[in-house]
Formats: structure tokens, sequence, C-alpha cells
């Protein structure tokens, strides 16, 4: 661990700490952020009382900060700090509109690098190694997540996205222990090249949900002959918030003291207890942020949770990242995550190269069945009926839905250097 006193402390002494700095984060927003102010109406949320209250009051959404947003008030009316205390700004991809602008202050800043570390050396890397990463160092926030490599200690090499041939050389040529990357770039190179042999013993995955999959996690650990972790985090909260343990039991909370979690309903908003076996959409809370911090901010990750002990030594729940409620839809009442259809079908190795799309016949979240699933066969196999029909078959019994599979030969689906899109949205029916 890298800082075992915090880690391993007694989860009833986290969470005491905790409550006082929530209750302390609370007063702050109220005085600070004309946003809260009026969202939470006044100092009376201060009298609903601590944690163990926190599901009373209002949940956060991302629209709703952005609404506030103008040309002259770029991080809206919830800007806590005089701008002189903002040391970096970050912002977001844009994907689903204008960019969002993260502002941090020297100490926000490294709170992220400290939650970052913890998850990443949970991972086993540790001081002296050397790691390779392919993340950008900005505009987005996992730029944040470079910083944590040099508290570990580690010897970095920065490759970036986009830089696929370099990056091969870099590993023949400079041996690195471990590498950081995305579970699609992850399986890309590994398909791609032969990497069995390299000196490459753990593979660092974050940024989309896909690390935590058995199947899937089983054929990069076979294609790259290391042992596979992911991390989780999301840039309006922190970096790398979640890192797994080498025990690949779910996802420790590398930023506790800083961060919050719970569990809602993502339809009705509603708390669900945390215990071992829990499923709904993540929500967190800045405990100790200062330029914007966020009160039970939705994530829109869907979470399944694990409270049993870890042979780690860390405390706390785990979570293991089951899909993004952006992506889900819904077959006659039952969610459906690709991510979760691509699970499934991984099972199927080595038939298919555990690449998927699922190309919705009508616009929108909901779905009349059968939904629609390509999926590529592996290089030199042909395609089969049987195969199609036994996919469908094991999809209707574990997630409970019809599909049509539709077979397609190895490399017609696109490969990512950075992240996989397992939705594709026919434009016409939008």
């Amino acid at each position: 661990m890298l800082e075992p006193d915090v880690e391993a402390r007694p989860w009833p002494e986290q969470l005491a700490l905790d409550d006082a700095a929530y209750r302390a984060q609370l007063a702050y927003l109220l005085d600070r952020s004309a946003f809260y102010r009026e969202k939470l109406g006044g100092a009376s949320a201060l009298s609903l009382g601590g944690l163990a209250q926190i599901a009373g009051l209002p949940l956060t959404a991302k629209d709703e900060l952005r609404a506030t947003c103008t040309s002259d008030k770029p991080f809206g009316s919830h800007l806590c700090v005089a701008p002189e205390e903002i040391a970096r700004i970050y912002s977001t991809s844009g994907t689903t509109g204008t960019p969002s602008y993260i502002p941090l202050t020297a100490g926000d800043l490294d709170n992220w690098v400290t939650g970052s570390a913890r998850s990443y050396a949970a991972a086993g890397v540790h001081a002296g190694q050397r790691l390779l990463s392919t993340y950008n160092a900005g505009p987005f926030a996992a730029g944040a997540a470079l910083a944590a490599f040099d508290r570990i200690g580690l010897c970095h090499i920065p490759v970036g996205t986009g830089n696929t041939d370099r990056l091969v050389r870099a590993i023949e040529t400079i041996r690195p222990e471990a590498v950081v990357l995305t579970p699609s770039y992850a399986a890309y190179l590994a398909e791609s090249f032969d990497l069995r042999g390299s000196s490459v013993e753990r593979v660092l995955v974050a940024g989309e949900p896909g690390g935590g999959e058995p199947a899937f996690r089983a054929a990069l650990e076979e294609r790259w002959g290391a042992r596979v972790t992911e991390a989780m985090g999301i840039g309006d909260i922190g970096v790398s918030l979640w890192g797994e343990c080498e025990e690949q039991d779910g996802m420790h909370l590398g930023a506790r003291g800083f961060v919050h979690a719970e569990l809602v309903d993502p339809d009705t908003g509603d708390a669900i207890e945390i215990v071992d076996g829990a499923t709904g959409e993540l929500v967190l809370t800045h405990l100790r942020h200062h330029a914007a911090p966020l009160l039970r901010f939705r994530t829109r990750d869907h979470v399944e949770v694990r409270t049993h002990p870890c042979a780690c030594g860390r405390t706390g729940p785990r979570i293991r990242c089951i899909g993004r409620t952006d992506d889900m839809l819904i077959v006659r009442g039952v969610n459906v995550f690709p991510s979760a259809l691509r699970e499934v079908v991984s099972g199927f190795a080595p038939d298919v190269s555990g690449h998927i799309v699922v190309r919705p016949r009508a616009g929108g979240v909901k779905q009349a069945p059968p939904l629609p699933v390509t999926v590529e066969l592996a290089q030199g196999v042909a395609e089969n009926p049987a195969l199609a029909e036994a996919i469908r078959e094991r999809i209707r019994n574990v997630l409970v839905v019809q599909t049509h599979v539709d077979l397609v030969p190895w490399g017609t689906l696109r490969r990512s250097e950075y992240k996989s899109r397992l939705v594709e949205h026919d434009r016409g029916s939008e």
C-alpha cells in the first residue's frame, strides 16, 4: 500500500472522519456557491445532519451546472474561489455538447494526485519500476493522473495517444514493467502485435468499462502475458478515484477522505443501501474540495458493490463498473448495458474476436426486440449459423433480452486507440 495508515483504516473510523469533513464542506458550499445556495434553499440544509442523512439533499446533474455557464462566467454560478486561486483548468471532451471547464486550486489538484496515486499503486506497481503511459497531458482531466506516477516513484515513460509504432518500439527497447491505457487500446495492441514475450508484467486500464469484465480481462491477460487491473474516475470529481488491487475483486476507493460514495436508483434517484452485491448508479460528493465542490453528483456510472473483506487489507466498499447509464438501452423493460453484452460474447472465445457493436433500429433508449448485435469472428473462423444461435441463446439466458446476432468476418469492426463505441445509432432513426 502507498499509505497503509489511510488505506487500511477501519471503515467506521473513515466514515467518522468523512462525516466531519462533509459538514464543513456543506457549510463552505452554502457560504461560497450561489448555485448551491439556491438549489438547497439556504442555510436550512445544515440542520439536516451529517453523512447518514445526505440522501435527504437533492442530486446534482451535469446539465444543471452547465446551464449556469455564460461567456462571462465559464464556470457558471458555482465557482467558490477567486480567479487568482485557480491553479489548473481542465475540460471535458464535449462529446454531448459544449465542453465543461473544471477549475482546481493547488490543494484540489494535490488531492486528485494523492487519490490517483493510491489507486494505481494498488495494482502492484512500485517505486523504481518503469511505466509507459498513453494518456495525453491535456486538455482533459486524465492528464492529472500522470503526476500520480511521479508520486508513486515510477520511472514514467509518456507516449500519449496516436503513437502505436512508437509505443511498441518503446516496449521493446526500454522494457517497462507496466503500461497504462484504455481497455480498447490494450485489446487493439494485443491483437495487432505479439506482446506475450514482452517485459510488461502489469496492464493498468482505465477510461471506459471493460477491464473488470471476466472474459474480456482473461483475453487481455492471455494476449499480453500480464496481469490486468482497472481504475476509474470521472473528470468533474477526480481522476482515478478507484483502483483495483492484485486480488482483482473490484476497485478500492483511492480517493477515500476526499470523496464520499453513494448508490441510487437511476430511474427514481432513491438511495440504495451499500451492501455486498448491490447495484445502482454511483453518486459522488466532494469532502475537501475548494474550487467547485460537487454535492451528490450523478456520475451516470452503473456499478456493482463488493463489501466482503479483501485479502489485500484495504478497507471499505469496492466497485465494478457495469456500464454507463448514458449507453444503456431498455428492451421490453429490461436494462441492457452494451458492455454486459460484450462480456457474454467474449465467453465464446476463441471463436470470436471480442469486438461487438449494438446497432439499435430506433432512436432513443427504448428498443423493440430483437436488439441487433453485430459480433466479429476471430481471425480464420468461418461464419457459422449455429454459433450465432448459441450466442443469442446465451445472451437471452444471462441478460434476459432477445437479440438478433449478426456474425461478421475478423477485421470488420473498427478498432480504437482510445475508447470504443459499442453503440452505433442509425442517423436516420434519431
